[in-house]
């Protein structure tokens, strides 16, 4: 019933603890696919896959993740699509939830609460807090309830198979670009709050900009690979917001970051446009890997 992907490189160390997540969720009828394009990960995954006949493993061609996703679409058994990584830490019964959303008839892809890992002591880490609380949950939870477009994330989402087998192999965000073309047939994205997912967050500003530029940038994409009506993530969509994130501090040096995410934000923003719209950087440029996070 259940086709669980996750997409990994070089993660050996981590990638046994990755499948033992999925499977404490206790789901029923399920495979759980792990594709890599690297021997030391693969070999992990086919050493657990000697005491779990439901774990199996495909080679990524290494052409870029959204190539490796669509031969994992083609692959995957059965109706129910639950996307992960590996470098995130599953709560018990996440899956379960975003699944059991989905048994909705009218209901088509579902997504899931981020809450970091790291404490708000210091500036990267308050960032962290503030942004999936102020905007990641917050935000979601507004358009979910006005039934409006949210983009899911790869973190952990769960689809119905037949909706979508094929996405651009030049997308920036396979996420957002997910999001977008299920929105754009007409369906509904779902947001579950209680399917919470503890992400380690960048621990430097270098780390945190090449992060948001794979989060963020897609934006600058869409118009190039799909029409979308509504984004969440935008330049025009934040400023449109900010004011809401001065509620979120607990005292004065909270503030002080909070102005200082404000204008991160805002070079953030100038570095994607640049990147992509005028020196055209190609996707493994902008696209690379973020160490701090790991």
């Amino acid at each position: 019933m259940i086709s669980v992907i996750i997409t990994a490189y070089k993660e050996p160390k981590t990638i046994w603890r990755a499948i033992e997540q999925v499977v404490a969720n206790n789901l029923w009828d399920y495979e759980i696919i792990v594709c890599a394009p690297d021997e030391e990960t693969l070999n992990v995954a086919k050493s657990y896959q000697e005491n779990n006949n439901k774990v199996r493993t495909l080679t990524d061609p290494w052409k870029g993740k959204p190539v490796a996703l669509n031969m994992v679409f083609k692959e995957a058994k059965w109706e129910i699509l639950v996307l992960t990584d590996w470098d995130v830490y599953i709560e018990n019964n996440a899956i379960i939830k975003l699944v059991e959303k989905l048994k909705d008839k009218n209901t088509w892809i579902v997504t899931w609460r981020p809450v970091p890992t790291n404490s708000r002591d210091n500036m990267m880490w308050y960032w962290a807090h503030l942004l999936t609380e102020t905007w990641a949950h917050r935000i979601r939870s507004e358009l979910d309830t006005q039934g409006r477009f949210l983009s899911c994330s790869w973190y952990l989402m769960a689809m119905k198979s037949w909706i979508i087998d094929r996405i651009p192999e030049d997308a920036l965000s396979d996420d957002a670009i997910i999001s977008n073309m299920i929105y754009n047939a007409w369906y509904r994205t779902w947001y579950v709050p209680e399917a919470i997912v503890n992400v380690k967050f960048p621990t430097s500003f270098s780390d945190w900009i090449k992060q948001k530029k794979r989060s963020a940038g897609w934006y600058n994409q869409m118009k190039s690979l799909i029409y979308t009506k509504d984004e969440m993530r935008s330049f025009t969509k934040e400023a449109s917001k900010v004011l809401r994130v001065f509620a979120y501090p607990k005292n004065f040096l909270e503030y002080i970051r909070t102005i200082l995410l404000i204008f991160a934000r805002l070079y953030l923003w100038i570095r994607i446009f640049i990147d992509i719209n005028i020196l055209k950087k190609d996707f493994n440029k902008v696209w690379v890997r973020i160490e701090s996070t790991k």
